[in-house]
């Protein structure tokens, strides 16, 4: 019964076969010409140093055309390859070179240096000793926040070796204007600066950077007009030079001017998101509404009978596969945290117009039926979705999904529009928002940098740092002490009270680590990228300093479900019903349940009522456990707060990507029953085979949290048998199912629908199963990359049954 979506161009074929066949890499150029432009203009400040280093890349990086090839740019020297950005941070770099002697000996995301490239990169990692974001973060460490990080409570690896990323730039306004508007109204700014104002020197410098970078962008661009128009000289085939040569024109207009037509814009689109991945090698740079902002172009094309609906979606299966071939490579020590080379670069489709019309279009169900072809894991793609969504748009994403692709992710207006206004969003910016990297939100082109991807909090582990009296087991470390461990509660409410004592620690010590890398990251600013965020070219900042109009960011709070299920299982077992002590709970965790005895005791708790099944005993249980890091997390502003932005504060997320198994895998067993070592629940799902009262009861749990205040993203997985959406009545069950997530207001949900036979198949035989995309976190990845204890966390997930 069900649409089998499949690829109809053979340009897109070769294209796809060729960047899923390339063994990941990594590319020196960019580390080899930024370092060279910070020796060169080390005097000059920040903003200029930044823009000429910038600059130097994209003049001087390996540029290539593939052939057939119709839309151009390359972050690296080659397709799938990963550029290094030193600034950041080099320790791990020297280390795992010294160490595993090349990139490709870990257990999970591989990258293969060539050889004549490692004693280079070496060089360049020792011109940067001491100057990283890394080192200047660690440099202003407290002790406490080593340990904590240690421990691994809290964890901020990614916010010290990366730069920031989780953005939308103004794709509409850059089109609108071109490159040269943008220029134009940098320049504008600066005539009227006041050199002697207290700011005038630094906001003129900020400004020239904004026109130098700008430019290089353009001379970028002009660069693949002369390569395309070279290679039409030597080209024989007719069709091909007509293509290069179409290449070489548009190149020499977009992105500089104004696109004049669909595949003009698509390409601009394009450049201006590849440069933001070469400027910053922050993750989930997305794309933002494109079926709205193309939709003008598209439908002129077609009207005029420029373009057809098959070019059209080639060209953006030509996007797609060019999103696909972005890599950013990550220390080890923080790989876990986003499994199976993520990038979460999302597109948004579907949602609603200001006055509260359906905003779905030809062109939304054109990158719908694009991308369920492709079937790449990027884009991240989210499908938008309200009381007033199409029959046909929800019956079209619940026919991809069905084919086991994991795409689209959707996401309801319904809550997501007021918990936007709630925060202080103006009422046209919240009807515009768009989906950032996994599940979080954002308004395109004014909201500053990650909406969430802040400091991981590990409630898994604040449980277990409860009980022990702050003192961790696997490290040795004693954190907070003082308040008692489970032996000493002789009531469910002192346990609870030195659970909020520790909450409210850890909170602190997240957000101070969270300032840590704010603070030192104005050091790298991000030029291009600022420049179309708004306001940051009136007010003469950087969106890192308060350029932007919003800036609200989120922490990830890892372990929700786990951490439900443990004060549950306690306060049932140990303090109601008595069917427990203390000390048989403190005796089992301390041997990890072992034994006849253990096993006995980790039934009873087991027996508990389970987060996920709409019970509101253990429901309640999960708000309470949540209302005490909010209630906390209320007290504390980011670094922009009162420079300028609105909000400058936090929100909430669940959206830990795939933290839960690393921050699990460093936690000893837990009250819910969770052995000792292994992956905490994902996101807001409930714990792996703990929900088994069906799907429903799952999305009513899930909406008892304060979901109105996620505006970091709140995650919710669900996994189903092929079997169950392979007939009509299935099919329609299905559907029926989506309909009550809107109509439940939802934040998030999305499906893996493949068998457990399969993926057992496919990790004995990676090469034959190569295409089998699932949902890891609120990001899809090829399953046989995923190392061997992320695929276990996955396959444990509960298959779902209507």
């Amino acid at each position: 019964m069900l649409k089998n979506f499949e690829i109809k161009s053979e340009r897109v074929k070769r294209l796809r076969e060729s960047v899923l066949s390339q063994t990941p890499r990594v590319c020196i150029e960019r580390a080899r010409y930024v370092t060279e432009a910070y020796k060169e203009n080390e005097a000059q400040p920040i903003y200029i140093k930044r823009a000429r280093a910038v600059e130097k890349t994209l003049k001087n990086m390996s540029i290539y055309i593939k052939n057939g090839e119709l839309i151009v740019g390359n972050q690296a020297c080659e397709e799938r390859t990963a550029p290094v950005f030193p600034e950041y941070a080099v320790e791990w770099i020297e280390n795992e070179l010294k160490e595993k002697e090349n990139f490709n000996k870990r257990e999970g995301d591989n990258f293969y240096l060539p050889e004549e490239h490692i004693q280079e990169l070496l060089e360049i990692v020792q011109y940067w000793k001491g100057k990283t974001l890394r080192s200047k973060c660690y440099a202003m460490m407290p002790e406490e926040i080593k340990k904590a990080t240690e421990v691994k409570i809290i964890h901020g690896e990614g916010n010290m070796t990366s730069g920031d990323g989780h953005i939308v730039p103004d794709f509409e306004k850059a089109l609108k204007l071109g490159l040269n508007g943008i220029i134009k109204e940098a320049e504008e700014e600066l005539e009227k600066i006041d050199i002697g104002e207290n700011d005038g020197l630094r906001k003129r410098a900020f400004l020239q950077s904004i026109i130098i970078i700008n430019n290089s962008v353009i001379e970028f661009a002009e660069r693949y007009a002369q390569l395309a128009k070279e290679l039409a000289q030597k080209e024989n085939n007719e069709k091909r030079k007509e293509e290069l040569l179409k290449i070489s024109e548009m190149c020499t207009r977009v992105p500089a001017e104004s696109p004049r037509n669909f595949y003009e814009a698509v390409q601009m689109i394009w450049f201006i998101h590849l440069v933001i991945q070469i400027e910053s090698n922050g993750h989930s740079a997305s794309l933002g509404r494109v079926d709205q902002y193309l939709h003008k172009y598209y439908k002129k094309d077609i009207n005029n009978k420029i373009i057809n609906r098959e070019f059209a979606k080639e060209l953006l299966q030509c996007l797609w596969i060019k999103l696909f071939s972005i890599l950013k490579i990550r220390p080890t020590s923080h790989s876990g945290y986003g499994a199976g080379y993520p990038t979460y670069q999302n597109v948004t489709i579907g949602g609603l117009n200001i006055d509260n019309s359906d905003a779905t279009n030809e062109l939304s169900y054109l990158i719908l039926e694009s991308v369920g072809e492709t079937k790449l894991t990027q884009p991240n793609l989210s499908a938008r979705l309200n009381l007033n969504s199409p029959e046909r748009f929800i019956r079209e994403c619940a026919k991809i999904i069905a084919t086991g692709f994991g795409m689209p992710a959707l996401h309801t207006d319904e809550i997501i529009i007021p918990a936007l206004l709630n925060k202080g969003v103006e009422y046209k910016d919240a009807y515009n928002y768009t989906m950032v990297g996994c599940v979080e939100v954002a308004v395109p082109g004014k909201w500053g940098y990650r909406c969430t991807g802040m400091t991981f909090l590990n409630m898994l582990k604040a449980v277990e740092l409860t009980l022990n009296d702050g003192y961790d087991e696997r490290t040795g470390y004693t954190l907070l002490t003082r308040n008692g461990n489970l032996l000493d509660f002789n009531t469910y409410e002192e346990l609870w009270k030195a659970w909020e004592k520790n909450i409210a620690y850890y909170t602190k010590l997240s957000v101070a680590l969270d300032k840590l890398a704010d603070t030192n990251l104005e050091e790298y600013p991000d030029i291009f990228c600022s420049s179309l965020v708004d306001n940051c070219i009136k007010r003469g900042k950087t969106v890192k300093e308060g350029g932007a109009v919003y800036d609200i960011v989120a922490g990830l709070q890892v372990g929700l479900a786990n951490a439900a299920n443990s004060f549950a299982a306690m306060k049932k077992s140990i303090y109601e019903d008595r069917l427990l002590t203390t000390e048989d709970v403190m005796n089992a965790l301390k041997t990890n349940f072992a034994g006849i005895k253990g096993e006995k005791i980790r039934k009873i708790l087991n027996n508990a009522p389970k987060y996920g099944n709409d019970i509101d005993y253990v429901d309640n249980v999960a708000k309470e456990v949540y209302d005490t890091y909010i209630k906390e997390i209320k007290k504390y502003k980011n670094t922009r707060y009162g420079r300028g932005p609105i909000g400058g504060n936090y929100g909430l997320s669940t959206s830990g990507i795939s933290s839960n198994v690393p921050m699990g895998c460093v936690t000893g067993a837990t009250p819910d029953g969770r052995k000792a070592w292994t992956p905490a629940a994902e996101g807001a799902s409930p714990v792996q085979g703990t929900d088994t009262n069906g799907p429903t009861s799952v999305l009513k749990t899930i909406t008892k949290l304060p979901t109105i205040l996620m505006t970091g993203g709140q995650l919710l997985n669900k996994k189903f048998s092929p079997e169950l959406v392979k007939d009509e009545i299935g099919f329609e069950k299905f559907v029926a199912l989506i309909k009550s997530f809107i109509a439940v207001k939802g934040w998030h949900v999305q499906f893996n629908i493949i068998s457990t036979e399969t993926l057992r198949e496919a990790q004995k035989d990676p090469e034959k199963y190569r295409d089998i995309i699932v949902r890891v976190a609120g990001y899809c990845a090829q399953f046989v990359t995923l190392d061997s204890t992320t695929q276990e966390d996955i396959i444990s997930r509960t298959e779902q049954k209507f």
